[in-house]
């Protein structure tokens, strides 16, 4: 957090849209925002959302909810909000909103009065969307001006853990059969008062690549008695590169990178080790690319060991998926964006992210869309420029927080997809 947000002078953008919601929740933004830097201050990692989630019980309950579920994906939670009557002879609407809730193992270097009072750290707004998510459950609870069911979906696990794949194998969409699914998640590139969204892919999917090398080890004074899987490592970590390059049309999308390498003992400076290990990432967007670069990973893994007298094996694990709206979904949210903040505020073709989210699981099973709520707070630094305020640090920086002036904003947000989904009359 920079020194701006810190001085007592200081006062964050006051943000307007329109709308009954965003007028009605903006009336009780200093409590969302208590709550907030209350979880802030109280991180917890994937699946030990235990003060988080009795938190968001007990401010869910006060809000009059109609049903509160726990215990759904281990420390997952589900709230439904019942509406007015349906339509006459049709099935009654069911619509999901989903927030994620788990903090990342970073040590927070921030200085404010909820700086996080234990190990870990909301370094991705995590605390933000379960705020916001509380805050449209209060809203759609006191109005009810909807017909049908509110689904709000409290996910632990986000965080490289698969907590959507844990609720959903805990029979989510069974319990809860919703229509469709909406999140969004705090993007500090983009100004408050913007949203963000495309058509289509809006994360990447994210899979682990773990190489393992065996060679030959020796003594490094006769290398040439050994099989060194130190160099076939290094060929590998060169040819990889290739694959994007040489393999993958220049319209598509492909990263392949290798992050960590372990081969040896750093005290023994003589000594060629019989094994080595490559660990990364690779990210996609498309089914098709993604096998092209599993097949191409393989083949160039086990060809240069081979020529070296070595052996490589891939293992290739596909961790998440990636995230893409549907059509409907995208056109629902996209609408209500532009309703509450005017379509010269709304990016419609955002460009996707080479990260990756596990609500891609949830999109997988049921349609709904992605989006991005812009948080980054740039200030006059007085010569005529900006500076860097509230929200603009990155996203898994150890001096991140979220921007409690976009709260009402995303709340709003996510009673208007409820609203405009299951209209009244």
């Amino acid at each position: 957090m920079n020194n701006l947000a810190l001085d007592a002078d200081y006062k964050p953008a006051v943000l307007s849209a329109s709308g009954r919601a965003f007028a009605q929740i903006s009336q009780f933004h200093p409590e969302l925002t208590a709550f907030r830097r209350d979880l802030h201050a109280n991180p917890e990692l994937g699946f030990e959302e235990v003060y988080t989630a009795g938190r968001v019980a007990q401010a869910l309950k006060l809000c009059g909810v109609d049903e509160v579920h726990t215990g759904i994906g281990k420390t997952g939670m589900v709230a439904v909000i019942k509406g007015q009557p349906s339509h006459a002879n049709k099935p009654r609407p069911m619509i999901g909103l989903r927030a994620d809730m788990d903090a990342l193992p970073m040590t927070e270097h921030n200085a404010f009065g909820w700086k996080s009072a234990k190990a870990g750290l909301h370094g991705c707004g995590h605390d933000g969307h379960t705020t916001m998510l509380v805050g449209a459950a209060r809203y759609l609870a006191q109005t009810r001006h909807f017909a049908g069911d509110a689904v709000l979906v409290f996910q632990p696990a986000e965080e490289g853990r698969g907590g959507a794949h844990a609720m959903i194998k805990d029979g989510l969409f069974e319990r809860f059969p919703v229509d469709s699914i909406y999140a969004m998640h705090n993007w500090p590139a983009m100004q408050p008062g913007t949203v963000g969204i495309n058509p289509g892919p809006m994360m990447a999917a994210a899979d682990r690549i773990t190489i393992e090398i065996t060679g030959k080890g020796g003594h490094g004074a006769h290398a040439y008695l050994t099989v060194d899987p130190v160099l076939v490592a290094a060929h590998i970590i060169t040819a990889v590169q290739s694959i994007v390059s040489r393999n993958v049309k220049a319209m598509d999308s492909a990263v392949v990178s290798l992050c960590s390498m372990h081969a040896g003992d750093p005290g023994a400076m003589s000594v060629v080790p019989g094994s080595a290990t490559l660990i990364g990432t690779v990210r996609t967007f498309k089914p098709e690319v993604q096998d092209l670069v599993e097949r191409r990973l393989h083949s160039l893994c086990s060809g240069i060991a081979d020529a070296f007298g070595a052996t490589a094996v891939l293992t290739y694990e596909k961790i998440y998926p990636a995230t893409i709206n549907s059509p409907a979904g995208y056109s629902m949210a996209l609408a209500v964006a532009q309703a509450l903040v005017g379509s010269q505020n709304v990016v419609r073709d955002l460009e996707p992210s080479m990260g990756s989210e596990d609500f891609s699981f949830m999109l997988q099973a049921k349609p709904g869309a992605y989006l991005r709520l812009g948080q980054g707070e740039q200030i006059a630094d007085g010569k005529g420029g900006f500076t860097h305020g509230l929200g603009t640090q990155f996203l898994h920086n150890s001096r991140y927080d979220f921007n409690d002036a976009v709260l009402p904003l995303g709340a709003a947000l996510f009673a208007g997809i409820v609203e405009r989904s299951m209209p009244l009359g």
